[in-house]
């Protein structure tokens, strides 16, 4: 259920005001934004989204009716991008009344501090009029609007929106922190080492990995910074350093768990013994993505295995050429999409964000309208938010990616990372499922290209248990399955 109640929203609507309406409708600056997909576009409960659809906001603007962003329109007699409820004729919101907390705080921003620590309130220096104000002013006006943010019908609001606390901006200058809050939606550190997991610290990731000489040509995808770090937007990643030993955790619902072993010869007992102090007795304190080799060392009294779905491992020549009966199918549809599309392709740039995203949407309702069990529903609205941190951080997060046109019109996309000098591992691959035969060409084309940079294997991952993706990846023939363990300790 919303916790954007009745109660909460009445809070906010006697929400104190600086800024006056006289200052606002002269102003150029809200509701407009340079790009389709810009951060700073406010987001949405799900109540709010209820209201703002009643109001007039077309429903196709939200993206996931749970809570999300609004998607922006093009401004139609300029450049830039509008909030779909914002009326450029009047320059007043055509849901003033029922807007979302995001936009009632402005300019007042929540966020969390550089180190993704501590959740902040400033004053976002973006705002025309609060550059004018005097400082003494803005910093009262944060200590009159604080006390709002300390209600409890607020607090379970932000909690089950965390993304309202938004990334940390040099440009907001900080008025005060918001313990309550930080408390409320930051992890149970029993251990000061632990830090999030971020963009600079894929080095540390990195030296990690060699120093475990984990790394070969056989190694699962799930050894690499990428594959955890898109995940950071759905749950909270986090780390730690210990007897030169990297530790990673992830915070889900259910609680904390390690989604890799141990990256060096650290205690495997003072990881469980964390993960114990977080969870209590809880079964959800495991350790995942453990290999075979790993697993020897790991072997003592109180431990249990279960074996994982692993990933795809395929000799790129073969998924290259096709050649054979064994690929006659594939072959087939990679001719049939040659010969009845005109296809070009290009690397991926940021400007292609809101087309991919687009794609993205009409791809899992695709997938939706197919036989798809709910497992694999659940999956698709998880993945949303990974492949958006894709689109706007990918350079930053190790990623290469190329999208694929059809007559004119983005129709596919896919990103990958190098594994090993010889291993390149595909984290995800999208093609319209109304193009006969796109995907099948986008994989060889992908595998082509991989050969042609010098790689000998391809890593498509795993099959996530389901079973049309499992028949999909059988078909290509593997080399083999890259089976890993998940560990956890007997609970008497």
């Amino acid at each position: 259920m919303d916790l954007m109640t009745v109660d909460s929203k009445q809070t906010m609507s006697v929400l104190p005001q600086l800024v006056p309406d006289a200052a606002c409708f002269r102003c150029d600056v809200c509701c407009r934004f340079p790009e389709a997909d810009s951060f700073l576009r406010p987001y949405f409960t799900s109540s709010e989204i209820s209201d703002a659809v009643t109001h007039g906001v077309p429903e196709s603007c939200f993206p996931n009716e749970s809570g999300s962003q609004v998607d922006l329109v093009k401004n139609p007699i300029g450049e830039g991008y509008f909030c779909p409820a914002f009326d450029s004729t009047s320059g007043r919101c055509g849901i003033y009344d029922v807007r979302p907390l995001d936009c009632r705080l402005y300019p007042l921003a929540l966020m969390w501090d550089a180190s993704g620590r501590e959740v902040l309130l400033g004053w976002d220096s973006k705002c025309p009029f609060m550059r004018d104000a005097p400082s003494s002013a803005i910093l009262e006006y944060g200590e009159r609007v604080a006390p709002f943010l300390a209600d409890e019908t607020i607090v379970k609001a932000i909690v089950a929106h965390p993304r309202l606390i938004g990334r940390f901006q040099e440009d907001v200058i900080v008025l005060k922190a918001l313990p309550h809050l930080t408390v409320r939606l930051g992890p149970k550190r029993v251990d000061p080492q632990l830090r999030p997991l971020t963009l600079s610290d894929a080095p540390y990731f990195a030296e990690a990995l060699e120093r475990a000489q984990v790394i070969r040509h056989d190694t699962p995808a799930a050894f690499a910074f990428p594959y955890h770090y898109i995940w950071s937007s759905l749950l909270p990643y986090w780390w730690m350093e210990s007897d030169h030993t990297l530790f990673l955790f992830a915070q889900s619902p259910d609680g904390w768990f390690m989604p890799l072993p141990p990256l060096g010869a650290g205690p495997l007992d003072q990881a469980f013994a964390l993960m114990r102090s977080w969870n209590g007795s809880s079964p959800v304190s495991r350790i995942e993505n453990v290999m075979e080799s790993q697993g020897r060392l790991l072997e003592r009294d109180g431990i249990q295995f279960r074996r994982k779905e692993g990933d795809y491992l395929y000799p790129v020549e073969a998924l290259a050429a096709l050649a054979g009966d064994h690929y006659k199918s594939q072959r087939a549809l990679c001719n049939r999409a040659a010969r009845e599309q005109t296809i070009t392709k290009e690397p991926y740039r940021a400007d292609y964000h809101s087309d991919c995203a687009r794609l993205y949407r009409r791809w899992a309702e695709q997938k939706r309208r197919g036989n798809l069990d709910q497992m694999g529903k659940l999956l698709l609205e998880d993945a949303e938010m990974a492949h958006a941190l894709v689109f706007q951080e990918h350079e930053r997060i190790g990623l290469s990616g190329t999208i694929v046109s059809v007559s004119g019109n983005i129709a596919a996309y896919t990103f990958g990372y190098w594994l090993t000098p010889q291993t390149w591992c595909i984290l995800l691959e999208v093609a319209d499922r109304s193009v006969p035969g796109l995907a099948q060409w986008v994989f060889r084309d992908t595998c082509r290209t991989a050969m042609a940079q010098g790689a000998v294997f391809i890593n498509a991952m795993d099959d996530a248990g389901l079973p049309g993706l499992r028949a999909a990846k059988s078909a290509y023939r593997p080399s083999a399955i890259l089976d890993t363990w998940v560990i956890a300790r007997i609970i008497a």
